[in-house]
């Protein structure tokens, strides 16, 4: 078993202040596969001061050289690449064939990406007599989640460092092993001491410190909606910048001349990918009426068909959820769904006594507006078919919601559904096949958040702006 006992603060790893460790343990087994340490207040503080010092010298540093060091951490991140997924699939259950595809590729392309942006960006524009300057924050506090936990710490670092920013970093205390590997590709390419500082620890203890620390000058949290107004409080005692990627609900609104034995198969599919432990997965299926039979038949048969196992076996397509106690949650989710009238279609049951934090993919049906599956993100592998009766209900229905991250329609014409996606209150909408752009604008309408990441605009979200007169 790997045991860490340390932060990396000001440029090497130091040991903790505290002597309590956190326990990291695969979710397909119940195995402790490592221990990290508890980070305290005093590495907080510690490794804020050390990125406080380094600012200066590295927001002045030339935006190419900035670019040049993240392309060689992309570069170090594909030599990794095999070791990155494995680690991954051991501490949150994602199956092996999706960490390859996805877990390491999203974060690999951030820093390719950043880098590029960085290296043609204006940083300085003029506007009407006034000059526009973009200039770094200071001190970025990243907290991270657990669901993709490398792509999450890469869209907040990468672009931070681009920008000009250092950074103190949160990793989840559910998936830190994959942060180790990207700190020791940080320390081998040699970003200059207190740039990018790393300490683990749990939300409560080491992400409110860094919310709430005077030297931190913006803080770029992913998680749930809850932990994101608990940040917001902390934070504003200090009135500091606060962008937020929170919850979702999302809703796939597939209309009447759609080819359902097409995209119903699909969506289930694509809705279970990570266990249903994706922000934008499209838990609400919404359908006309008279084609929910119809729907819950495909829906079925595709659920029932996903191979669900051991994240390490090829043909997995479901592992297990990232802990016992989100599995607890989620089998929370099911029961009240049952107690409140909804339709069980496919999954449901799981045998509490094997190994493994397991869900098995599952459908429901006869869901409405007033059920709790309606209204909360379950983030697991749980679907809820809604029926409507004509196109105005269907975008009522979507947008009955507090939340708005993401959303999808399907239509047999490309016009109706893009009319249809523009009256969905969310960030990002999927029209017909249309495929994820992973540097488009990434972030919430309502209670899914604020601000954006990825590309350009998640350059500019760690970009103060200024204008001189002269």
């Amino acid at each position: 078993m790997q045991t860490h006992d340390k932060n990396y603060i000001d440029g090497k790893w130091v040991p903790s202040s505290g002597t309590t460790r956190i326990p990291v343990t695969n979710p397909a087994n119940d195995e402790v596969i490592a221990e990290v340490t508890a980070g305290t207040v005093a590495d907080v503080d510690a490794a804020v001061a050390a990125a406080r010092a380094a600012f200066p010298g590295w927001s002045e540093t030339p935006a190419s050289e900035r670019a040049d060091l993240l392309t060689a951490i992309a570069g170090k991140l594909a030599e990794r690449a095999e070791e990155i997924a494995s680690t991954i699939s051991s501490e949150m259950g994602c199956p092996i064939s999706v960490s390859r595809a996805i877990q390491v590729p999203l974060p690999l392309n951030s820093f390719a990406e950043s880098a590029n942006i960085v290296r043609e960006y204006e940083f300085e524009t003029e506007y009407r007599g006034s000059t526009i300057v973009r200039e770094p924050f200071g001190v970025l506090a990243a907290i991270t989640p657990w669901n993709y936990p490398l792509h999450q710490i890469a869209l907040k670092v990468a672009y931070g460092l681009a920008a000009g920013n250092t950074v103190v970093v949160k990793p989840s205390e559910v998936t830190p092993l994959c942060a180790i590997i990207l700190t020791e590709i940080v320390d081998e390419i040699g970003l200059p001491p207190g740039v990018f500082n790393v300490v683990f620890g749990t939300g409560p203890d080491v992400g409110e410190a860094l919310a709430g620390h005077d030297d931190v000058d913006i803080v770029s949290f992913t998680g749930s909606t809850r932990a994101g107004r608990r940040i917001s409080e902390v934070a504003a005692r200090t009135v500091k910048k606060v962008s937020l990627e929170l919850g979702g609900k999302s809703p796939n609104v597939i209309l009447d001349d759609t080819d359902l034995a097409a995209v119903v198969p699909a969506s289930v599919q694509t809705m279970m990918l990570n266990s249903g432990q994706t922000c934008t997965a499209l838990t609400r299926m919404l359908v006309p009426r008279d084609r929910v039979a119809e729907v819950e038949a495909l829906a079925k048969a595709t659920a029932e068909a996903l191979p669900v196992g051991d994240p390490s076996d090829e043909g997995t397509a479901v592992g297990p959820l990232s802990s016992r106690a989100q599995q607890q949650r989620v089998l929370g989710h099911i029961r009240t769904a049952l107690d409140e009238g909804a339709r069980l279609v496919a999954g449901g049951e799981v045998d509490l006594d094997a190994p493994g934090a397991f869900v098995r993919p599952t459908v429901f049906s006869d869901v409405t507006e007033d059920m709790t599956l309606h209204k909360e993100e379950v983030f697991g592998p749980v679907l809820a078919i809604e029926a409507y009766d004509s196109e105005e209900e269907a975008v009522r229905l979507a947008n009955a919601t507090d939340y708005g991250l993401a959303g999808a329609v399907w239509s047999g014409s490309r016009e109706r559904a893009d009319r249809i996606a523009r009256r969905i209150r969310a960030g990002q909408i999927q029209v017909n096949d249309g495929a994820f752009n992973v540097n488009a604008p990434f972030g919430g309408y309502k209670q899914s958040g604020n601000g954006r990441e990825a590309g350009v605009f998640g350059l500019e979200e760690f970009l103060e702006v200024k204008s001189i007169q002269s």
